[in-house]
């Protein structure tokens, strides 16, 4: 994997996505980048829309990963951020934050997982699990998720 051109994190967000979610975003792939390697480049979109339409099934999502057939393409993950204000209602406004930085998680685990040639459907699990531990342990070594 030595030969990309390309390598790391990053992260573009729309706009209108909700400032402080884009700067906990921020905080959090500054983290991520200290934890995890990422030798194919991999770009993580925030969307403002309450949901985005997974490209292969069609189906109404809050995230995705796109994995490429091939490795010279590189990934991407969109986030819906949209729904933000309403978490924060029903949750409370730590754990809205912690749902978006759940979502990159579990789509990085992917990523993970792609890189290693597994099958994305078969661990969907795994991702749910290390996703949750990776956000746990974020929380463990900050602060606060809600320093913005």
């Amino acid at each position: 994997m030595n030969d990309y051109p390309r390598t790391g994190l990053r992260l573009r967000s729309e706009p209108d996505v909700d400032p402080e979610v884009r700067i906990a975003c921020i905080n959090f792939c500054k983290w991520l980048r200290t934890q995890m390697e990422f030798p194919i480049r991999v770009v993580i979109y925030l969307k403002k829309d309450y949901q985005i339409k997974n490209r292969t099934t069609k189906e109404e999502v809050t995230a995705t990963f796109f994995a490429p057939y091939e490795k010279d393409v590189e990934p991407y993950i969109r986030i819906a951020t949209g729904d933000y204000k309403d978490l924060i209602r029903e949750r409370g406004k730590m754990d809205a934050l912690y749902a978006m930085l759940g979502s990159i998680s579990h789509e990085l685990c992917h990523y993970q997982q792609w890189l290693e040639d597994k099958e994305l459907e078969e661990e969907e699990e795994e991702a749910e699990e290390k996703g949750s531990q990776l956000v746990d342990e974020y929380a463990e070594n900050i602060d606060s998720i809600l320093d913005f």
